[in-house]
Order: C-alpha cells, then structure tokens, then sequence
C-alpha cells in the first residue's frame, strides 16, 4: 500500500500533537478528537476505520516509552525497594490507591463514554471549563504542605484518583483533574505533575494492553510508513515535553496550560458554530 505525502504529513502531526498534548494538562484524547473531527485529518487509511484505532495505539505507546525512558531508573528503583523499604512501598500503594476509581469506573462506563460523550462539543465546553478551573487553582495563595509526589497521604491519593474520574468525559484531561486536586489538596506545583506522571504510567501501560490486544491485526506491513513516523513523532514531542515540564510549571505555574485549553476549546466552538 502506498501513500500520499499529506497522509504522512497527517500521521507526522497527529504523533506530533499526542506527544505534545499527553502529560500536560490540556487533553490529548481531546485534541486527538478535534484534529479528525474539524480539521480534517481523521483517515489514515488503516482499516478503513477513521483516524485507525491501530495508529492511536502506536502514538500513545511512543509517548508511554518516552516518559518510560526518562523514568526507567526512578522506576527501577521503585520496584526494587518494595521488599525492603517501607516509603517504596506505601508510595506503590498509593499509585495503586490513585488509579483504582478511574480503572472502575471506566470499565462500568465505556459504552456510555463511547455512544454519548465522545463529542466535539463536549470536548470544547470542557477545554474552557478545564482551562478556566485550572487557572483559577493556579492563581490561588495556596501554602504547599507536600513537595515530594512520594510522599502525600494515602486519602489523598484516593482523592487524586476520584478527581481523575472526571477525565473520562473527552477533552477533561487525566492530568489535569489530577494536578488540580493534588494542588486543592496541598501538594507544590512540581510534586502535583510529578505524580500525574508517575500514575499515567500504570494508567496508559492497561489502556494501551487492552487496546493492543484489540487492535494488533491493523499492524501489518502495508502500514509500516504511517504508524512508524506517527510513532516516532509521538515519542520525540513526548521526550522533551516529560524532561522540561517539572522545571517549567515550578517556574511558571499552568498559566500556558489554561489559556491554551481556552484557546483551543473557543476556536473549536467557533469552527462548530460556522457549520463545519
């Protein structure tokens, strides 16, 4: 099979935006849904499914092994400790504590996410409203009482992973509900995204196995070309994006993050209400 130069163009920006978009909170699912639906850049070709449910995989998957590449050390020495030393393993607990009401609830819910949320419009109302809540919490005069992810209370892990329910309506953003509630919850601003990175971990590695499974028979040579510079894209913007973002938001907070979302979600809303 071969294919056109905009076709790789496409897959070039749609691993490019995944990358970008996944560990930061601004909703990569969200943004993923907008550039298929408004701009045009759904079909890739791949089973004659829009956008290919196998080429989603692969982006999300180079984003996974890029944030894997920066963690593999931290990570590794996580597991190791778990035998022997107690704060590896409460914090292992805690991982475990955060993604639980996310993994259940999102497994009761799939059919209604997939039928009745997974809509452009909803995705740009949240975009504004997720920006909007997301620059109010930033702009608040919090006293931090937590400044390492490892070290927060086991409740509040919970509440994390309640707060990360939210992110099952499209254009939400897992981190996002996350970061604002370690932040409501009286973690710093580098611990707050630390963690949501420490859980997109485990969170995406289930999603992606699950999806994999589904999806494998879409993998074949025909479509090395589209899923490899999707994937490659992906895993490049989600490198630099995972190694400067703990810097950025101590220095600057998630003021770019928020008027982003704004941004995007009114463009969106405008694109809709022109006819598109």
């Amino acid at each position: 099979m071969s294919f056109t130069w905009f076709e790789l163009f496409k897959a070039f920006a749609l691993g490019l935006v995944e990358g970008v978009t996944e560990f930061i909170p601004v909703s990569a699912g969200g943004h993923l849904l907008l550039m298929r639906r408004l701009l045009g850049l759904g079909d890739l070709g791949l089973g004659g499914a829009e956008l290919g449910q196998a080429f989603v995989v692969l982006i999300r998957l180079g984003a996974l092994l890029a944030l894997l590449s920066i963690y593999v050390f931290r990570l590794g020495q996580l597991v190791a400790g778990i035998s022997v030393d107690p704060a590896a393993r409460r914090f292992a607990v805690g991982v475990l504590v955060a993604l639980l009401p996310a993994a259940v609830i999102g497994a009761l819910a799939h059919d209604f996410i997939a039928d009745v949320l997974v809509n452009v419009w909803i995705v740009c109302f949240a975009l504004i409203v997720g920006g909007a809540v997301l620059l109010w919490v930033d702009q608040l005069d919090l006293e931090p009482r937590h400044h390492e992810a490892g070290a927060f209370s086991l409740p509040m892990y919970f509440i994390i992973g309640l707060a990360q329910c939210l992110a099952l309506i499209p254009g939400v953003s897992r981190s996002g509900a996350g970061i604002v509630a370690a932040l409501l919850l009286g973690a710093d601003r580098r611990a707050a995204a630390e963690f949501s990175l420490w859980l997109a971990m485990p969170t995406l590695a289930g999603a992606l196995a699950y999806d994999l499974y589904r999806n494998h028979g879409q993998m074949d040579a025909h479509n090395t070309a589209i899923l490899a510079i999707g994937f490659a894209a992906a895993f490049l913007a989600a490198w630099f994006v995972v190694r400067s973002l703990l810097d950025y938001v101590s220095r600057h907070g998630f003021k770019l993050f928020a008027w982003w979302r704004v941004i995007v979600g009114t463009l969106g809303l405008i694109v809709l209400a022109l006819g598109h």
